[in-house]
């Protein structure tokens, strides 16, 4: 994996982004975590479905297209769901409610940037 910087509506934030490279970093995501600090994220592209089975704690998801627009937003997605886009190119995965603190919304731009 790859890290690099958040970046929203055009402007870096605070936030260390882990971006998947291969296939077996996507099917693995953050399964065997125990948590995920609050300015750190996971970027999953290609994707457009994810699953939290076995999951430890809650997360916010984001589900953005292939301009890096957000389509849609869940916030604090719990154990044992399925979420789904088809319009989606990639999804962000984030600590529950670093959505509602970094005031990303839908519509909203978001890409990362390689750290130097």
């Amino acid at each position: 994996m790859k890290h690099a910087r958040l970046v929203h509506r055009g402007e870096p934030i605070d936030v260390c982004v882990e971006v998947t490279n291969r296939a077996i970093e996507r099917m693995r995501g953050l399964l065997g975590r125990c948590d995920l600090a609050a300015n750190r994220a996971l970027w999953l592209e290609p994707c457009n479905a994810v699953h939290t089975f076995g999951m430890r704690f809650p997360l916010d998801v984001i589900f953005i297209d292939r301009r890096g627009r957000v389509l849609s937003i869940h916030r604090d997605v719990g154990r044992a769901r399925m979420l789904v886009c088809w319009r989606a190119r990639a999804v962000l995965e984030m600590s529950a409610h670093a959505v509602r603190a970094l005031r990303i919304d839908v519509g909203d731009t978001l890409e990362w940037r390689a750290s130097a």
